[in-house]
């Protein structure tokens, strides 16, 4: 039973998908069993109700051997882990992922035809353009792609490279990034947030 007014019922083998349900809203009204229930064993009745339909579900309590209460307390709703957002900020902060002697030159390197995620140098100074993606695909390196030809016509940055930095890269976005003259990255987001002992791991 939850505070909700949900009801779940699982399985001994304890499923994490119940058996059956009833989805709130919902009243719940405890009675006694008649007395043919109480022939078969059944020393208690939940007759759980549906607020907006003509559902209802019947259960037939035979045995209690447990009964607990957890205040869980305010929800706190669905908060997103790993966003392009946050992976930006670690990777400015950590900018020698990328290799030794990079350093930032800032986030959101403003454009004409939008913000580039990270501008960096590398050790030998070069203007590096990087182009951020929890999942790396084609559209993300065509995205980069049009980035790199902005930046090359500015003097001041110019010669401009590009890294196209993910959690995971598709095949086709590593080949048309090679193609392009872009390097990929794969970023461990777990290691770059101190959450993962790589030198623990097996393999």
């Amino acid at each position: 039973m939850k505070a909700d007014g949900s009801v779940l019922v699982h399985s001994d083998g304890g499923s994490y998908k119940p058996l059956n349900w009833m989805s709130p809203p919902a009243s719940l009204r405890v009675s006694s069993p008649d007395e043919t229930d109480v022939e078969v064993g059944v020393i208690e009745q939940w007759t759980v109700q549906s607020a907006k339909t003509d559902d209802r579900l019947i259960i037939n309590i035979h045995e209690q051997i447990h009964d607990t209460s957890h205040e869980l307390g305010q929800d706190p709703g669905l908060i997103k882990d790993g966003v392009e957002a946050d992976l930006q900020r670690l990777l400015a902060e950590q900018i020698e992922t990328l290799g030794s002697g990079f350093s930032l030159i800032r986030r959101e390197y403003f454009t004409a035809i939008g913000p580039v995620d990270i501008l960096a140098r590398d050790a030998d100074g070069a203007t590096v353009a990087i182009e951020l993606k929890r999942r790396g695909d084609i559209d993300g390196v065509e995205q980069l792609t049009r980035y790199l030809e902005l930046l090359n016509r500015d003097p001041l940055l110019a010669p401009v490279r590009g890294i196209f930095a993910a959690q995971q890269i598709k095949p086709q976005a590593r080949v048309l990034a090679a193609d392009r003259g872009i390097d990929c990255i794969t970023l461990d987001y777990d290691a770059m947030r101190g959450v993962d002992d790589i030198e623990s791991r097996l393999f």
